[in-house]
């Protein structure tokens, strides 16, 4: 179902500059973005457009989530952190790139939402890829420290400091910041002990909640 709107999503990002590696052509193409989707709005799924998914939160946009992947340059092998599973597209697309090998390890403060994206992740068989943990994402996860990536789907007022100190040497951590209509994208990279700080302009993200969120 939704597989020749799923091609022509990924045809579209392609052209526009989006997606650039092999990999996330092939990771876009494979996931099934509807199932992340309310049914009701299901058809509407390849759309590039945030889309509701209940709780007052959104799954991204496809360019967005196409851009914040190449930039995080995922590999076989990884060990991955997401803030803010939402309904658990962004962080499925994360474990079809690392592999069997790899893992991700998601996080969200809403319950509601940890319980829906666990259900759409074992409908595509990548349960035992990804954790679904219910907490304050803020604050990291850092009883499985050190991360090679980290990620966040939603933007805090600075770069959480608990997330870079959690992040391994070299690693790359990608997270908005900023408030209302005013956000960046942080691209934070971590390599030989030394921290660097490059920001992407004009995104909009729902705001992140807990101790470092607001």
């Amino acid at each position: 179902m939704y597989e020749e709107e799923r091609k022509a999503m990924v045809t579209k990002l392609e052209s526009g500059g989006y997606i650039k590696s092999t990999g996330v052509r092939q990771a876009m193409e494979t996931i099934p973005r509807h199932i992340f989707i309310p049914e009701e709005m299901q058809r509407f799924a390849h759309a590039d457009t945030p889309m509701s998914i209940g709780e007052g939160q959104t799954i991204s946009a496809p360019h967005m989530v196409a851009m914040m992947l190449e930039i995080l340059g995922l590999k076989k092998g990884m060990k991955v952190l997401e803030v803010g599973c939402g309904s658990g597209y962004h962080a499925s697309l994360a474990a079809y790139l690392v592999g069997a090998e790899g893992h991700v390890f998601t996080i969200d403060i809403i319950e509601s939402l940890t319980q829906k994206a666990k259900v759409h992740i074992s409908q595509i068989g990548l349960h035992d890829r990804i954790t679904v943990i219910h907490a304050d994402g803020s604050r990291g996860l850092p009883e499985e420290a050190p991360f090679d990536r980290i990620m966040a789907a939603c933007s805090a007022p600075e770069v959480p400091h608990p997330l870079i100190d959690q992040l391994a040497d070299p690693g790359i951590a990608v997270i908005p910041v900023g408030t209302g209509y005013s956000q960046n994208l942080a691209i934070v990279r971590k390599v030989g002990g030394k921290i660097t700080r490059s920001e992407e302009k004009g995104v909009a993200f729902v705001p992140m909640r807990g101790e470092y969120g607001r």
